[in-house]
């Protein structure tokens, strides 16, 4: 995808409540992990054995912060999904995978619940894009579209 084409989306409307869920949620968690450190941010990092701890808590709680914002105004939100598609998958590798051992296959089930919605949901919206309720739609119907001719 280049140019405009990152922004184009034939998403129904519907996705505006998908872009809602996630947007939310990341956003929320990313909040977090700032107003409480030692539960949710850097050592709950530290805990599960993340590397710097002190450093990535706070990158990846602005990226949730960041990102899960483009998600809610609809505003870059299939370049937006992508980081929190990488965040929630080194969230299952790190902390869901290991409770598949402890807690065997419903346990881990019962607790990756959220985190296998978050990540099907960026997924969804990576592919679909943010749909015509978005500033990505409103951008791009506001501009200009270029015209093209051949020699």
């Amino acid at each position: 995808m280049t140019g405009r084409s990152w922004l184009v989306s034939s998403a129904p409307r519907s996705t505006l409540l998908v872009r809602l869920l996630v947007g939310a949620v990341f956003v929320s968690e990313g909040i977090q992990k700032f107003l409480f450190p030692a539960a949710l941010g850097v050592g709950r990092f530290a805990k599960i054995g993340i590397p710097a701890p002190t450093v990535l808590a706070p990158f990846v709680g602005s990226v949730e912060i960041a990102c899960g914002t483009l998600l809610l105004w609809g505003l870059a939100t299939r370049l937006a999904a992508v980081p929190l598609i990488g965040v929630i998958a080194t969230a299952i590798a790190t902390t869901k995978i290991p409770l598949l051992a402890a807690q065997g296959f419903w346990g881990m089930v019962h607790e990756a619940r959220t985190d296998w919605s978050m990540l099907l949901g960026s997924l969804f919206l990576a592919i679909a894009g943010a749909g015509p309720w978005s500033l990505d739609a409103w951008w791009l119907s506001s501009r200009p579209q270029s015209t093209q001719t051949s020699p």
